[in-house]
């Protein structure tokens, strides 16, 4: 029909052609089964961000858990403000500046200084040898020898040095990787373990390995508790909880086994890790709890009875950081101090780390870690049943490792005996007693400076009194610091809280009245200073330190110095 409108198909055809029948009861069972799973990781998602939402307000607290996200945006946005163009261009030239100062310093140049930077062309003699180390034994340096130096050199006298040295003569090409080519080597190193796991008081399964340091030790105690938690509880999202003022190692442990670290406040007056804290923070993925006998910073020994019953009832690994207490602190009773709980007597104690270098006197580059039990030191081994090159098994970071050194500690152990030892605790501890009482008893002190805590071992540290303000006692303790510098000391500057500590060695034992003499000038000279706008090296690196929410200016400043190291 003219004008009429036709449809270009029937509609039984269209049906045929464009089907809309409801979809199979097969297609139904996958979509409804896809909606569930869907859904299901919906719920999975909701519940996994609720738990961690839960554990982390448990642990922190609500007023914690803001101050936390606080810091941490406050952070975020003075980094971003850093990263402005002129900001970053200022910052740049500043951080540039400090880094030459710092190359001036560390890096010796100017005439009588030759520098190698290639083989020699023929090898020297052995007298030139002797002639260029006897020149770079003399180089200036802060008088460790005078007992000026807080730390560093744990010298245990020329006597044990010369005896040091005859054993590396002796076993300078030993490597304990090949233990049946250098037996002597392999039961020196056991010896040393079993002297050291005696000495803290392990039980008949106890069991250890030597390291490098303290660092090391403390890297295979976390690495050890890491594995156990991922064998037996299949952990993979692994947490420590540290007192701030733990060993920094632990740290280092974390950020290289990609391991969570929780830190607890250590509040004043005793400065030592707050219990209830840790308790808040224990969850599921907890590996380790942490004590330190005593702590670097501030010579405090952390509550380990207390953390002790802590990890019992969780039945978890708790470890005592003891690197710093090393052999003076097992030794506190017989030498009539007051001696805390906290080697493996206390049930809950399943690893303690060592440093036979330090107080033991055993030459740098030796240390312990020690266990409850053989089982637990076997999740610090690596081994590898299928190389190439044939079974491969190694008891801790190293692969060959220098038998020289484990010789060398073991003449120390054996050489010191218990009681040299004892005779070490007494002068030591003495010392530091002295200068505890002085800065508490000294008129020219006790107003101006506050001892942190109620220190137990071989290190004490100081402050400005807690809330003191600007007067007449009033010191800013950088700038003790600095002007203990200024007279040839070499002490150890602390943050969170500025503070100063001097950890005592058989050096300062000699010195020990010609420092409080040189602690009671300065702080004299310094009280009620005004800032005068010029700062010494440890007023402008930590005040500024401290200061920074955002530390990468000091990261930079650091990364600096560790290139200096390097360059010739």
């Amino acid at each position: 029909m003219p004008g009429s409108s036709r449809l270009p198909v029937s509609l039984p055809n269209f049906r045929k052609q464009y089907s809309f029948s409801r979809p199979s009861s097969r297609q139904q069972a996958v979509t409804q089964g896809l909606d569930i799973i869907r859904n299901l990781l919906l719920v999975l998602f909701i519940l996994r961000y609720t738990r961690k939402t839960w554990i982390h307000l448990r642990g922190y607290g609500l007023i914690g858990a803001i101050e936390r996200l606080y810091k941490d945006v406050y952070k975020r946005l003075y980094g971003l403000f850093l990263k402005l163009p002129f900001v970053q261009a200022k910052v740049r030239a500043d951080v540039d500046k400090a880094i030459m100062e710092l190359e001036t310093k560390l890096v010796p140049s100017g005439p009588g200084v030759t520098k190698y930077t290639a083989l020699p062309a023929s090898g020297w003699t052995a007298e030139q040898v002797r002639e260029e180390l006897k020149k770079l034994g003399e180089m200036k340096h802060t008088r460790w020898e005078d007992g000026r130096v807080s730390g560093a050199v744990y010298h245990g006298g020329d006597e044990l040095s010369d005896l040091q040295g005859e054993a590396f003569r002796k076993f300078g090409v030993s490597n304990p990787i090949h233990p049946d080519v250098f037996p002597a080597v392999r039961k020196m190193e056991a010896e040393v373990v079993a002297m050291t796991l005696a000495l803290f008081n392990a039980p008949e399964t106890g069991a250890g390995v030597t390291t490098s340091g303290g660092t090391e030790s403390i890297l295979m105690a976390v690495l050890a508790a890491r594995q156990k938690a991922y064998h037996e509880r299949g952990v993979r999202e692994p947490e420590i909880i540290l007192p701030e003022t733990a060993h920094t190692a632990f740290r280092k442990a974390g950020e290289y086994f990609k391991i969570k670290i929780h830190l607890v406040p250590c509040p004043h007056p005793s400065y030592r890790v707050s219990t209830s804290h840790v308790s808040r923070l224990i969850n599921s993925n907890t590996i380790m709890l942490v004590g330190s006998a005593p702590n670097f910073p501030h010579g405090i020994v952390d509550d380990i009875p207390a953390l002790s019953r802590l990890a019992v009832s969780k039945n978890l690994p708790l470890h005592v950081d003891c690197c710093l207490g090393s052999f003076v602190i097992p030794f506190l009773a017989r030498a009539g101090f007051d001696a805390p709980d906290f080697d493996f007597r206390v049930p809950g104690v399943t690893s303690i780390s060592v440093d036979t270098h330090k107080y033991g006197f055993a030459p740098k580059g030796n240390s312990c870690v020690l266990y409850r039990s053989s089982a637990m030191r076997s999740f610090q081994y690596y081994i590898c049943p299928d190389w190439s090159g044939g079974v491969y098994a190694s008891p801790n970071m190293a692969g060959s490792r220098p038998g020289a050194l484990i010789a060398g500690c073991w003449a120390s152990l054996m050489n010191m005996g218990e009681s040299g030892y004892i005779d070490t605790c007494h002068k030591v501890v003495g010392a530091a007693k002295r200068v505890e009482d002085a800065v508490r008893e000294s008129p020219k002190l006790k107003h101006s400076l506050q001892i942190v805590g109620k220190p137990m071992v071989s290190v004490v540290a100081f402050r400005s009194p807690v809330g003191a303000k600007n007067g007449p006692d009033f010191v800013d303790i950088y700038s003790v610091a600095d002007g203990m510098s200024a007279k040839g000391w070499h002490l150890n500057a602390l943050q969170d809280p500025p503070a100063i500590h001097v950890a005592v060695t058989l050096p300062i034992v000699a010195a020990v009245e010609e420092l409080v003499k040189d602690l009671e000038d300065v702080v004299e000279s310094v009280k009620g200073q005004v800032e005068d706008g010029k700062k010494g090296d440890a007023a402008a690196l930590y005040g500024v330190a401290g200061a920074l929410p955002d530390k990468s200016i000091v990261n930079e400043l650091a990364a600096g110095f560790l290139n200096s190291l390097y360059k010739v």
